[in-house]
């Protein structure tokens, strides 16, 4: 049976830390950094990258389209 790898990659620059990736993610990957953008926002970042399926749920709601998912399949 394969497994899906996934990981994502957030433009810090211009995510706003609306935290709507953060709920949306269904394997609590995401958090808010305690780090600020140029911009002073605490931006999402991938807290826990080894649980990440790559659903793209975070991705989906991100109203600035500044996340990218990418997947990859493995057989277990």
């Amino acid at each position: 049976m394969a497994k899906l790898i996934g990981t994502i990659e957030v433009d810090t620059e211009h995510c706003k830390g609306c935290d709507l990736c953060v709920v949306a993610c269904p394997k609590k990957v995401l958090e808010l950094s305690h780090e600020v953008n140029a911009k002073g926002y605490h931006f999402s970042f991938m807290a826990r990258p080894d649980d990440c399926i790559g659903c793209e749920s975070c991705a989906q709601v991100c109203p600035d389209s500044v996340i990218e998912v990418w997947r990859l399949k493995v057989e277990a």
